[in-house]
């Protein structure tokens, strides 16, 4: 039962760290890796993986419930001092009789006495106690060879931290959670990768633009290099600029996914930060002609940016065209 426990152990924190080491490296071989964190930090998470499978193949040099070992021990706790003053005992003058001979002797073979290790101190004090208790007189109603109930209890309770038997319920729960982190992390050795779909990313729209790029967006933009931008600083520049004529006219080319509005739809798409826990939808809006294509249909929209006379920015499309997902389906 004992080595079953430990099995256990070994196979929640070196196995699943393992695996999930194992996935890392083979998304980023397969070129995968993408879909899940930002490439600027793939270097990092690579690293860290194989650094974690170095560690998992150096822990089969420790042996099997080696893990449940303390490294110290625990011997009985010091006799604590009797309370009060303590007082020092008289120094005893040496006995003439004895001459300088006898009384160096007596010095040396006190010397030698004297415990000069720990180990000797310890086996000392352990001598003294089982002195002692051969000395005490015997419980009333206890006979010499019956151990004490208050004995028991202590020696059943053992030292504090150190429990002998783990409680029903949290034995329960230990079991239950490693099933479902089991369940997980083999899940996602053998599912295939995959982006995050458009009903989620609609799901985690909250109805406020997120600013991805800042000023920094608007001033490139109002300069008129917007070649290197996406639906992301797009977004950014619609939501912040003061002043939307600059951008009146601008041509665009943009790629992403179909979000159904009450008029016309917005080009949306996943821009992520860190990784795809963060990931939040930045959307510009479409103003077409034609009717909307299905909510969640990729399409690439060249187009022409639009100031309205209250001040929003829209792209007047003059194509709309379907296409498939991207291999690369988010912004950073």
């Amino acid at each position: 039962m004992r080595d079953l426990g430990a099995l256990g152990t070994r196979w929640l924190g070196v196995g699943l760290a393992a695996i999930i080491a194992v996935v890392t490296v083979s998304l980023a071989l397969t070129g995968d890796l993408d879909l899940y964190i930002n490439p600027d930090s793939s270097w990092f998470a690579v690293s860290m993986a194989v650094l974690l499978l170095v560690g998992a193949v150096a822990s089969f040099a420790l042996p099997l419930g080696a893990e449940a070992e303390h490294g110290h021990e625990h011997g009985p706790p010091p006799s604590a001092p009797a309370p009060g003053p303590r007082r020092r005992a008289p120094e005893q003058e040496p006995d003439a009789s004895a001459g300088p001979d006898a009384s160096g002797v007596s010095t040396l073979q006190e010397t030698d006495a004297r415990p000069t290790s720990r180990a000797q101190a310890r086996a000392a004090r352990e001598a003294a106690a089982s002195a002692s208790v051969a000395a005490a007189p015997p419980r009333e109603g206890v006979t010499p060879d019956e151990p004490h109930p208050s004995d028991a209890a202590s020696h059943d309770a053992g030292p504090p931290g150190h429990a002998h038997h783990a409680h029903p319920l949290a034995l329960a729960a230990s079991i239950t959670g490693g099933a479902i982190a089991s369940g997980v992390v083999l899940l996602a050795l053998v599912l295939p990768a995959t982006s995050l779909s458009a009903e989620m990313a609609l799901a985690r729209d909250v109805g406020v633009t997120p600013l991805f790029a800042g000023q920094d967006a608007v001033t490139l933009a109002a300069s008129g290099d917007t070649s290197t931008f996406g639906i992301g600083e797009w977004a950014t520049v619609f939501a912040t600029s003061t002043s939307p004529e600059t951008f009146d006219g601008q041509e665009v080319t943009l790629t992403g996914f179909v979000a159904p509005t009450d008029d016309g739809f917005g080009l949306t798409r996943l821009v992520i930060t860190h990784c795809v826990i963060d990931a939040q939808p930045a959307s510009v809006p479409i103003a077409s002609g034609e009717a909307a294509p299905e909510a969640g249909q990729w399409v690439e929209v060249s187009g022409t940016v639009r100031a309205a006379s209250d001040g929003t920015l829209t792209v007047d499309a003059a194509e709309v065209s379907a296409i498939d997902e991207p291999e690369d389906p988010y912004e950073y």
